[in-house]
């Protein structure tokens, strides 16, 4: 066991230090502020303070663990044999940054607390993140630096147990259109054929006549997904958005046999879980409703979500999802950046910075979205970005997740977006 000194044990302290060391490092971890308990303890132990107490594993602290609320924190990033690195420690610390509380600032969202112009869907530009800033984004830094503070302390104390991650790969599918054409009623079916004939897009309006006259819809992949899933033997989740029509969610109505029976049959292959409608952020009532209805269908709880265009307000969002009994979120990323929005790619529970607590839930950052790629035309281009992605989650040992949706794997006219997705999955054997 690894006791961990300090002058004062705050939830923020507490939080952090038992994800780094419990939950991605796998060290039993324990805590004081006796001076005289530290001292006769003879196991692994580290001074998290101002200043060392003897000649022991010293890390210097910043205030940020031991203060509350949010505060204009000016940041430095410096770098630390060739990774970034901030909140500087000093020549006596056996770290020269302090790597607790910079988990913490990127783990907490930190800066999304901070005054910040939101997008025209009320989320948290990329571009205004560190991260993006100071050119990390791509590198799960958070793991990085655990790493090799576990490879210090090692040095310090050789027989420190530790049981670290195996790296997983999840691949999340999106629907939140699962028919382009099909399934949509008489209705919706001949708005849509006036609205494509009025506006020229004759070739939507023969894909729409052969899907009247029995040909397959181009966004129905889902047996040609679960056959790639099972060939590749590849874990993961169908988020299915189960929701009434409105001006951003235009999926199938969720009283059509047809779509529900969809939804039933691919829970037979696959986990199913939710995908939050657009109208039902902010809105728990919603937000209720859609769980309980898709659990319904597929007669299981629906524990997992993911929010419609990625949208997450700090820390609205989890609160809302806590009270509607979600136990993990998959939210955490961007739409149109690839990298590590939360710094890492291991789960991590939310903390509430406001309430100073940690939420009972888990969030899972995704690593590329799919969106992120559509500017790329070569399939060559695309992999490589993958590739370059999963290569630095593999060094962590950590969890890689991506996003694809079934509306961009129905696309051939640039990319082969379904012959992409399978060179993905297969690699992640490898």
């Amino acid at each position: 066991m690894l006791l961990v000194y300090t002058h004062k044990i705050t939830p923020r302290f507490t939080y952090i230090m038992k994800q780094v060391f419990g939950r991605m490092l796998g060290i039993e971890v324990s805590f004081t502020v006796k001076v005289e308990d530290f001292i006769k303890h003879t196991g692994p132990k580290l001074t998290y303070t101002k200043q060392p107490l003897q000649n022991e594993f010293f890390v210097r602290s910043n205030d940020l663990l031991f203060q509350q609320g949010i505060n204009d924190i000016d940041i430095s990033v410096t770098d630390w044999d060739g990774i970034p690195c901030f909140f500087k420690a000093g020549e006596r610390s056996e770290l020269p940054f302090d790597i607790f509380s910079a988990s913490f600032y990127l783990l907490s969202r930190y800066e999304e607390y901070l005054p910040h112009v939101k997008d025209v869907h009320g989320r948290f530009p990329p571009k205004e993140s560190i991260a993006y800033k100071n050119g990390f984004l791509r590198l799960p830094v958070v793991d990085i630096w655990a790493l090799r503070l576990l490879r210090s302390l090692k040095r310090r104390f050789p027989n420190l147990e530790s049981k670290p991650r195996k790296y997983p790969f999840t691949s999340l599918i999106d629907i939140t259109t699962s028919h382009s054409y099909a399934y949509r009623g008489f209705v919706r079916g001949t708005a849509g054929f006036l609205m494509d004939l009025g506006t020229l897009k004759i070739r939507r309006v023969f894909k729409r006549f052969g899907v009247w006259f029995g040909k397959n819809d181009p966004y129905d992949n889902f047996s040609t997904l679960i056959e790639m899933h099972e060939k590749h033997r590849t874990k993961s989740i169908f988020f299915f958005q189960f929701a009434d029509y409105s001006t951003h969610d235009k999926n199938v109505s969720p009283t059509n046999n047809k779509f529900r029976f969809l939804i039933k049959s691919m829970a037979d292959y696959s986990s199913v879980s939710l995908a939050a409608s657009y109208s039902s952020f902010g809105n728990t009532e919603l937000l209720k409703q859609e769980k309980n209805r898709l659990a319904a269908v597929i007669n299981r709880p629906v524990n997992f979500s993911r929010m419609r265009y990625n949208r997450v307000d700090v820390p609205i969002t989890y609160r809302n999802l806590v009270e509607t009994e979600f136990t993990d979120d998959y939210t955490m990323g961007y739409t149109h950046e690839v990298g590590f929005r939360a710094g890492t790619c291991n789960p991590f529970y939310f903390y509430d910075i406001n309430l100073e607590i940690q939420q009972p839930i888990r969030v899972h950052s995704f690593a590329v979205h799919d969106y992120a790629l559509v500017g790329l035309r070569q399939q060559e281009d695309i992999l490589k970005i993958i590739s370059d992605l999963s290569n630095e989650v593999r060094m962590v040992n950590g969890e890689f997740i991506s996003i694809f949706s079934n509306e961009l794997l129905g696309d051939k006219h640039k990319v082969n977006w379904l012959e992409l997705y399978e060179a993905v999955i297969k690699a992640q054997n490898v």
